[in-house]
């Protein structure tokens, strides 16, 4: 039984391109398969999280990032009687427009787009869904449900000065980019925080930029880090990475859970509308846990994200995008067919966006072999 405030499939606003409803499956678990089956989710196997795809096999890429988000979504909806399959959807779906290498392609990419109106990874993933999937005979996109859409081109809350590409879908499809989403992308979006700072604190320990005893003081860590050494004598560093972890996991879930029923209880909605209307998300974590949150943030920052090794991959891969964008943009030429017909001849702006949508759907080996043969004159193609 879903609460009153989960989405309802009798109440949803259904697909821009009118289809039939499937006799097995709800809206949003259609949704959910049709993310799985398509193109851009395949390549998040080999993209970056933090480290470069080919660094090391055991690491977080976007797609174990995406499924981790999705487990702890489903776990998090299931509690507060929401739709699961809408939460697993928005956790599967939210990472599909991320360039390759991370927040380094990302950057790069927006540095080069900036006179063209800049370029943002959630803007992308509506792209993605809405136009640049090429499935299916009668529309572009996979055509999702409106709450589907909704809750991915506002996982960070509102909209006020939307990117391009969203404010010009809007016009088309009016999302309601001045409300909050439901409640379902609300949990996919706290999901993410959950699964960002648990599994990089994993990363960084197993690739030994701190190990246990430097992550002691964190709130949060601390505690169950002191739980894991006493789940028995001499836990050897693996397991006891594990151990941590885990209770680091189920500590942020529960108290999402526990302050998310506590706004609910206020707010007393009455239906998915009531939380869209609401002045403030449903979904939460407590200020202490708010404030645990941003300790551990503060640390990966300056511990993980900023580490010479991380900085070393960070600045050969923004350059390399970075050069793969002027590369192409400067003469499109090179381009493969139907990126090449796509980006027209004397329009640079044209050009520029067909360019950032080709360099966007790379993953990270497909864009240094890119690299290599557009620079390399010993290799073909």
């Amino acid at each position: 039984m879903t609460a009153r405030y989960a989405v309802s499939a009798a109440a949803s606003r259904g697909r821009l391109h009118p289809e039939p409803e499937a006799p097995t499956r709800s809206p949003w678990a259609r949704d959910r398969d049709r993310i799985i089956h398509c193109s851009a989710f395949r390549k998040l196997q080999y993209k970056t999280q933090v480290f470069v795809t080919h660094v090391g096999d055991f690491y977080r890429t976007r797609l174990t990032h995406s499924l981790e988000v999705a487990q702890i979504a489903r776990a998090i909806a299931r509690e507060l009687g929401l739709d699961e399959d809408l939460a697993e959807a928005l956790a599967l779906a939210h990472d599909l427009g991320h360039p390759p290498f991370g927040h380094a392609g990302e950057d790069a990419l927006n540095a080069r787009m900036k006179p063209y109106g800049g370029f943002n990874h959630n803007a992308q993933t509506l792209k993605i869904v809405t136009r640049l999937e090429t499935r299916y005979a009668a529309f572009d996109g996979l055509n999702l449900s409106w709450e589907t859409l909704e809750g991915l081109v506002k996982h960070n809350g509102p909209l006020s000065r939307p990117p391009a590409y969203v404010e010009a879908y809007n016009k088309l499809h009016d999302l309601e980019l001045g409300t909050h989403p439901g409640a379902e992308a609300q949990v996919a979006a706290l999901s993410d925080d959950i699964a960002y700072h648990s599994h990089d604190l994993d990363d960084g320990m197993r690739a030994g930029l701190f190990g246990p005893d430097e992550v002691a003081h964190l709130p949060v860590v601390r505690e169950a880090l002191a739980e894991a050494r006493r789940a028995g004598l001499d836990v050897p560093p693996p397991r006891l990475r594990h151990e941590t972890i885990r209770r680091v996991i189920n500590a942020l879930v529960e108290d999402v859970v526990e302050e998310s029923r506590r706004r609910l209880a206020k707010l007393d909605p009455e239906s998915a509308a009531a939380i869209r209307r609401a002045r403030k998300p449903v979904i939460g974590f407590s200020p202490a846990m708010d404030e645990a949150n941003e300790a551990i943030k503060a640390f990966l920052r300056e511990r993980m994200y900023r580490h010479w090794r991380v900085n070393r991959m960070t600045s050969k891969a923004r350059r390399m995008t970075e050069e793969l964008f002027r590369l192409l943009h400067d003469d499109p030429a090179m381009l493969p067919e139907g990126w090449r017909a796509r980006a027209g001849e004397g329009q640079p702006a044209q050009a520029a966006s067909v360019v950032c949508d080709y360099i966007a759907g790379m993953t990270d080996r497909f864009a240094i072999e890119e690299h290599r043969r557009l620079t390399d004159v010993g290799t073909h193609g």
